[in-house]
């Protein structure tokens, strides 16, 4: 079977973790972007030197409000995905030790990438309590996905 040009009778899951950085990185390349790109001419721009002084002074970049909380959010959702980023590669080398089904580990990687999508969606751009609801059903289910790894790998070793 092939999904997205990808024979999904291969295992995957190994494949997934490079791409949950990727998804880790790209809010980081968004803010990034954001205060160098729409920030007046003669307003601070992005610190390369020292990253964090950028949102300490997100005010003299001279975004608009909405473009401000736009960053610090999308600095917010890149801290947390690479927090989760080791959970989620240990949990998918734990179940490629005990060799759980391909297309249980396929499942897996997906539905963990799918919900850090959601994820990064919902942080950028969500500004209700709905919005952050959401985006805790979606970071639960990343999470929990890497549980049911552990634990199916643990029933498998024991």
């Amino acid at each position: 079977m092939t999904f997205a040009g990808l024979n999904t009778n291969n295992n995957l899951s190994m494949y997934a973790v490079p791409a949950a950085f990727g998804l880790a990185l790209v809010p980081h390349l968004y803010a990034v972007a954001l205060v160098t790109f729409k920030r007046p001419a003669g307003a601070k721009g992005f610190n390369f030197s020292f990253p964090g002084n950028t949102r300490k002074g997100i005010s003299e970049s001279r975004l608009s409000a909405k473009d401000q909380e736009r960053y610090l959010r999308a600095e917010a959702a890149n801290d947390n995905g690479f927090v989760g980023l080791g959970f989620f590669a240990a949990a998918v080398a734990a179940a490629n030790v005990a060799q759980l089904p391909t297309k249980r580990l396929n499942r897996a990687a997906g539905m963990y990438l799918g919900a850090r999508v959601l994820y990064n969606l919902l942080y950028i751009l969500g500004t209700n309590n709905a919005a952050g609801l959401a985006r805790t059903v979606a970071w639960m289910v990343g999470s929990l996905t890497c549980v049911g790894l552990f634990l199916e790998s643990g029933d498998k070793l024991a």
